[in-house]
């Protein structure tokens, strides 16, 4: 392994999905933006707490269920004054869980776009001949792995599969065709670029 060089890259997908409701302004279906505000509601001892979204046209809104009848004594008071002081780590936390927002709409718009922040792991540099890249997502996303290395590696993804075809991309946990689903928290891939001619300017490119 003293020929790998490992990095981690951090990725932090930039747009929220957004549901596709029916609005009842704009008559059809129509893309809802998170508004980064929760709405809370106390009923004596209940609260209900929605994530309010804008329709992207006619900024009809639509809430999005988090609590409903819940005992106040239920909720931890810390959680509680993030949800009324408009949390944007929280409302991102809940803007970005697209199991939940399928289950209750059904139909969800996601976006590929990330930032990648690479930080080099350990000393190994120029003497480098392969990369471990081990991907940390901070919310799921929908862009596709290859599309990824590509990007961060500044190479195509045809070659990229002919990488992997010839064993030289290895990819933890392994599945069927890894390379075009979605990245993976925790995943690491291998690289193998003792045979690659612009072997230093891929590693560069990767953030070595």
């Amino acid at each position: 392994m003293s020929g790998y060089l490992c990095i981690h890259w951090a990725i932090t997908p930039e747009i929220a999905p957004r549901p596709l409701i029916n609005c009842n302004r704009c008559g059809g279906v129509k893309a809802y933006r998170c508004s980064e505000k929760f709405r809370v509601n106390a009923n004596g001892k209940r609260i209900d707490v929605w994530l309010i979204y804008r329709c992207i046209d006619c900024d009809n809104s639509w809430n999005f269920g988090i609590l409903e009848r819940c005992n106040r004594r239920d909720i931890e008071p810390a959680l509680l004054r993030a949800l009324e002081s408009n949390d944007p780590a929280l409302a991102r936390r809940h803007a970005f869980d697209v199991v939940a927002l399928r289950s209750r709409v059904g139909r969800v718009e996601e976006f590929p776009d990330v930032t990648v922040h690479k930080q080099r792991l350990g000393d190994t540099g120029e003497s480098a001949t392969a990369l471990e890249l081990k991907l940390g997502l901070e919310m799921p996303t929908s862009l596709r792995l290859d599309r990824l290395l590509a990007n961060g590696l500044g190479i195509s993804r045809s070659r990229l599969q002919a990488l992997e075809d010839r064993r030289l991309l290895i990819i933890d946990p392994e599945g069927a065709r890894a390379l075009r689903k979605p990245a993976r928290d925790g995943a690491t891939i291998r690289i193998d670029l003792v045979a690659e001619p612009d072997r230093q300017a891929i590693i560069s490119a990767a953030g070595g």
